[in-house]
């Protein structure tokens, strides 16, 4: 019988995308072939501390996603560099086992931004999804739109606004710059945490304010009159991009409500009902935003399709949700490749990025002797 790969879900965190994080888990764990794959799950409870989780049953008030949480009743783990000793329970001080690849599902700030990948790197541990530096700038999405547009892809006006630079803003040139309505988000979270549809110069301070709670740069964005279609991508050197779905939002815009608490607060269409050039424009493009944040195993990549046809980036998500309505899984599932093929896909990217890395030259003793 071929051995099994020893596969560590991660899941949780220090992040206002605990929640989400936890459901996305359950659908990744319950996908994971378990005659292929040895699972340890590990949860980061929202003080940032990780935890031995027992199953996937041990997650705490999972029928309510309100609820959803670590179980910290668990003992204490560690990440270890080194080949046999790569995580430790802390309660025990000793080696519990080896992982040939981690699976982060995580969301937000400390899973999503390049933190906890530069932990996975220093462990020497195979990681599922996109490096350090592509996370970072991915997450930070006035970054993001910077080097798109330095990539010639076509993505929403913006302003970015610094905590420290607050009480120094003139409102009423953001709106004369942007126009009304305008969105106000955080610039390093997702899942529509935090985001306010700004309506009048009245709304601009408190929602600011609001973003500012949860982040220490906002950024404001163009109102943008469009249907929302989603495109998830897939691969390392080469990779390829899904047939599109579209959001259909039935409250006024696709917040976080909307997404995850009310069942009704939107409608997927699966693919989208576009035309076949517009599909293939807005794959390519999903493509050249992947590439050009360096990305690598997945992402999805969001825009917006005006009336006329003009299409838009709206943002990147280097780590996109895995609950039951997220898009990422689905359209993967329309263009042919189910849920367990796909997370099979993942892993086999993450071992095989890690390989590659791993037959780069570390001794420079022989460079003396290149004259």
């Amino acid at each position: 019988m071929p051995k099994k790969t020893k596969v560590g879900v991660l899941f949780g965190g220090k992040s206002a995308e605990h929640e989400v994080s936890v459901a996305s888990a359950k659908n990744v764990i319950e996908a994971l072939d378990k005659d292929k794959y040895a699972i340890t799950l590990i949860g980061i409870d929202k003080q940032g501390k990780w935890f031995l989780q027992e199953s996937a049953q041990s997650l705490l008030e999972s029928s309510n996603p309100k609820m959803l949480r670590v179980n910290n009743n668990s003992d204490n783990v560690a990440l270890l560099p080194g080949d046999n000793q790569q995580l430790i329970n802390l309660k025990l001080n000793k080696s519990i086992t080896s992982l040939d690849v981690i699976f982060p599902v995580l969301h937000g700030p400390l899973g999503e931004d390049g933190t906890v990948q530069g932990l996975f790197r220093l462990a020497d541990i195979p990681f599922v999804g996109a490096d350090v530096l592509a996370c970072a700038a991915s997450m930070d999405k006035d970054v993001t739109k910077r080097l798109l547009r330095d990539a010639g892809i076509q993505s929403v006006r913006f302003m970015s606004v610094s905590k420290h630079k607050l009480k120094c803003i003139n409102l009423k040139s953001i709106v004369n710059t942007l126009g009304l309505p305008c969105f106000v988000k955080p610039a390093h979270l997702g899942s529509s945490v935090a985001i306010s549809k700004v309506k009048t110069l009245a709304e601009l301070q408190p929602a600011l304010e609001l973003a500012l709670e949860y982040d220490t740069k906002v950024l404001i964005e163009e109102f943008i009159e469009g249907r929302e279609i989603e495109c998830s991508v897939l691969g390392n050197d080469n990779p390829i991009a899904a047939l599109p779905g579209e959001v259909i939002t039935h409250q006024e815009f696709y917040s976080y409500a909307a997404k995850y608490l009310d069942e009704d607060g939107a409608s997927l269409s699966v693919p989208a009902d576009i035309p076949v050039a517009t599909r293939h424009t807005i794959q390519q493009l999903a493509v050249r935003a992947f590439m050009a944040l360096e990305l690598q195993g997945m992402a999805r990549v969001d825009f917006f399709l005006r009336n006329d046809g003009s299409i838009y980036l709206n943002e990147v998500n280097p780590i996109p949700g895995f609950t039951n309505i997220s898009m990422y899984p689905k359209l993967w599932e329309a263009s042919g490749l189910a849920y367990p093929q796909l997370i099979d896909r993942l892993i086999d990217l993450a071992l095989e990025r890690h390989a590659n890395e791993r037959r780069l030259k570390i001794d420079s003793g022989n460079l003396s002797n290149s004259e």
